[in-house]
């Protein structure tokens, strides 16, 4: 048992030998990988970095005949790209969540068979927090082609409302920020009445029609528009978790944003809501 639990809490090499069995394949490691990042399901832990750990280790598919050839084996720099790129994707609550990407993002590089990962908070307090997943090419394949997401339209409705009937195809309706709501005194806490008081508009307009549906992450939302949806934005998580989101609840700032992020065909504006000239989608105005 006092074996075990000193594997335990090894490096994540030691685990993989373990693990290994006759004929060991070979290994690419990353050892101590510190950076910091905004993560955390607590609310005190939303805007401020923290450190995180990471320790990897990839068993790799037979090489063959590599010679010295850098591009017939898997990069170090791979591993830390897939961190770094995960880290920058999105803003998320859980390590678990964060280890499933990168382990995913680390899979799908075609020398890659199975994946040690640890990933530790070190700034929670006088210890390390963490969590560890091995994960194979096998956990994570999927249907031969994943379907592609279809490029939908983005609406934007005015003060005057929206009508279903006037889109064809995968949508995403962005709703509109209400007039009256409560005055805040800082801006963080305006963002975040502003940004509720949309999701109350797009609750509302669901409501009144029930085609509608309520989405708020990026995952229902490829969901739903492979499936050929209709659906009413509720921008929150988006907004505050995604870096280089807009950090205000312009309506017709979010749906510009949005349609370049979803690649969308275009931007309808519907009433008097103003686009921003910036706009890389074309925008049709009714």
């Amino acid at each position: 048992m006092s074996d075990e639990i000193t594997q335990a809490f090894a490096h994540p090499e030691e685990r993989a030998k373990a693990m290994g069995g006759p004929n060991p394949p070979d290994r690419l490691s990353l050892r101590d990988y510190v950076v910091s990042a905004d993560i955390g399901a607590f609310q005190v832990e939303r805007g401020q970095e923290q450190r995180l750990r990471f320790n990897v280790v990839v068993e790799l598919a037979p090489q063959g005949e590599a010679g010295d050839d850098v591009d017939l084996i898997l990069s170090y720099d791979r591993l830390t790209e897939a961190i770094d790129a995960e880290l920058a994707a999105e803003r998320l609550n859980l390590l678990e969540t964060l280890s499933e990407n990168i382990a995913a993002r680390i899979l799908a590089e075609p020398q890659a068979e199975r994946v040690f990962l640890r990933i530790e908070k070190l700034d929670r307090g006088p210890y390390a927090l963490g969590v560890e997943i091995v994960r194979s090419r096998a956990d994570i394949a999927g249907p031969a082609v994943a379907a592609e997401t279809p490029m939908p339209v983005v609406h934007v409705s005015g003060q005057g409302g929206w009508q279903i009937g006037r889109a064809l195809g995968p949508a995403v309706v962005v709703p509109p920020l209400p007039e009256k709501r409560p005055v805040a005194a800082t801006g963080v806490a305006q963002l975040r009445i502003d940004l509720l008081s949309m999701e109350q508009a797009a609750w509302g307009m669901a409501a009144d029609d029930t085609a509608l549906t309520v989405v708020a992450t990026r995952t229902e939302l490829d969901w739903a528009l492979k499936q050929g949806q209709v659906v009413v934005w509720a921008p929150s998580k988006l907004v505050l978790d995604t870096p280089g989101a807009p950090q205000g609840a312009d309506a017709g700032v979010l749906a510009c944003w949005l349609a370049e992020d979803l690649g969308a065909t275009k931007v309808i504006a519907h009433g008097d809501v103003a686009i921003p000239a910036g706009c890389r989608v074309p925008v049709e105005r009714v």
